[in-house]
């Protein structure tokens, strides 16, 4: 618990860093990447591997 409550007032002391640009821009990049794979993945999944109901 006294581990619990260092931590704590540790991360009270620490200041707001707002994100870099370069940050920003990483995951804005990781975002969109994602969301294409993911519909890449689905249209793959559809193509080759038709529903057979």
């Amino acid at each position: 618990m006294a581990e619990e409550q260092k931590i704590s007032e540790e991360l009270q002391k620490m200041e707001y860093e707002p994100l870099l640009p370069v940050e920003k821009k990483l995951i804005t990049i990781s975002l969109i990447l994602g969301v294409v794979l993911l519909g890449f993945l689905v249209w793959l999944s559809y193509t080759f591997f038709p529903h057979g109901g």
